[in-house]
């Protein structure tokens, strides 16, 4: 390794490490809020005195969480191809992977969520939203015409869905008149990545994983688009 190869080495096992951390404490601190660094260390395998290089205090892990979630809802925006693809794909799409982040990183959305921690949303974030709103009333999905009043409502929505119990017949019924749901959104998935999502066997029992997070964004589409003076079938 030459030595202008040294650094570089360095800083990827660096972000390999911080990397393996802010995995470790979303799993730990998920059960016990309270655990240690020393805690969290094990969970990484890593040594305690490599978390503690990292992250001399527990706010600065917290932070680090906020940040990394922050930055994933950023992904989340630009997956979704809020810009181009069709906007209830675009919706459909955004809401799944918000979704699924509330479960696999559920401590940083709570944290995230805390009033001394801040918003999570980037500005970057919230254009990205509102100019997806703005779309979806092209496009007829929708006639509200305040963009932030549309984001502010979607954050709504997607709580009061989220917290549905998986067996609720909501999430059972949710899609089927929408023209996006989960088949809907596979057909349309040039417009995602081509990532399209399994919608077999939705029948709101026994949902779990990629179904489950596809059938609470059916139902986040329904709601959402009549709430705001739309059918969920255009575009």
């Amino acid at each position: 390794m030459s030595a202008e190869d040294a650094p570089k080495r360095v800083r990827a096992d660096a972000e390999r490490s911080t990397a393996r951390i802010l995995e470790a404490a979303q799993s730990v601190l998920a059960g016990d809020p309270n655990a240690s660094l020393e805690r969290i260390a094990d969970a990484a395998g890593l040594a305690r005195a490599t978390v503690h290089r990292r992250f001399s205090s527990r706010k600065a892990l917290h932070d680090a969480l906020v940040a990394d979630i922050g930055e994933r809802y950023r992904q989340a925006v630009l997956q979704a191809r809020v810009a181009t693809a069709p906007p209830l794909v675009a919706l459909h799409r955004l809401a799944q992977v918000v979704f699924e982040l509330k479960v696999s990183h559920r401590f940083a959305v709570e944290l995230a969520s805390d009033e001394e921690c801040g918003p999570v949303l980037s500005g970057e974030v919230r254009e990205g939203i509102e100019l997806l709103f703005r779309r979806l009333r092209e496009v007829g999905a929708i006639t509200a015409e305040d963009p932030l009043w549309c984001r502010q409502l979607m954050m709504a929505v997607l709580h009061a869905v989220h917290v549905m119990p998986p067996d609720s017949p909501a999430l059972g019924c949710a899609g089927a008149g929408t023209g996006v749901g989960q088949a809907g959104v596979g057909q349309a998935g040039a417009g995602v990545d081509g990532a399209g999502v399994d919608g077999a066997g939705v029948d709101g029992a026994g949902l779990e994983g990629e179904a489950l997070s596809g059938a609470r964004a059916d139902l986040l589409v329904e709601t959402l688009t009549r709430a705001l003076g739309g059918g969920a079938t255009a575009g």
